[in-house]
């Protein structure tokens, strides 16, 4: 597995030895399955955005934090150019780039969203809020709630995300699209 998802584990198991929890508490406390944890933990596999999402929600940080290991500084505004975002890969069909990664305790998290075709199923997940997805280049196969949607350059999407949900790249080319989560 690459390199940075080695790095968000040990964050992970970092942050859960911190609090002094075992694996069955951090369960107990985050709502996610033992075996899930023990997984994410190991840097062997692809972490879910939403449960990361979900595990600074449950501790009251930033997920950014979770993601890049940085720690937000400003307070009254975040400037990003463009490209020039936090670069999160977490696998090679999504790349993200945080777009708001040093503003400290964000009501809302925005990234520039990245996935590239591939012949894969559509990987499901679901996260705790709201989101906001807006297609900037290409069409994509959005599945929430068992339902097919899709998507195409300027179409936008505003869902609960606690919802099962994925996408997937159309056409054999890249799709970008922001997308903005917001923290409950």
């Amino acid at each position: 597995m690459n390199e940075q998802i080695a790095q968000i584990s040990a964050r992970l198991k970092g942050l859960r030895e911190a609090l002094d929890f075992s694996v069955e508490e951090m369960a107990v406390k985050c709502q996610h399955d033992v075996n899930d944890i023990d997984l994410y933990e190991s840097g062997d596999v692809d972490i879910p955005l939403g449960y990361l999402f979900d595990i600074s929600q449950c501790f009251g940080i930033d997920t950014v934090t979770l993601l890049s290991g940085d720690e937000p500084r400003m307070d009254t505004y975040f400037l990003t150019r463009k490209g020039k975002g936090a670069s999160v890969s977490r696998s090679e069909a999504y790349k993200y780039q945080a777009l708001a990664a040093g503003f400290k305790n964000p009501k809302a998290e925005p990234f520039e969203v990245t996935v590239e075709p591939n012949n894969l199923a559509i990987y499901l997940n679901s996260h705790a809020g709201q989101e906001f997805n807006y297609v900037l280049e290409g069409r994509l196969q959005f599945r929430i709630n068992n339902k097919d949607l899709i998507l195409s350059e300027g179409d936008c999407i505003f869902f609960d995300s606690s919802k099962l949900h994925g996408m997937k790249a159309l056409d054999a080319k890249a799709v970008k699209f922001l997308a903005i989560v917001l923290n409950n």
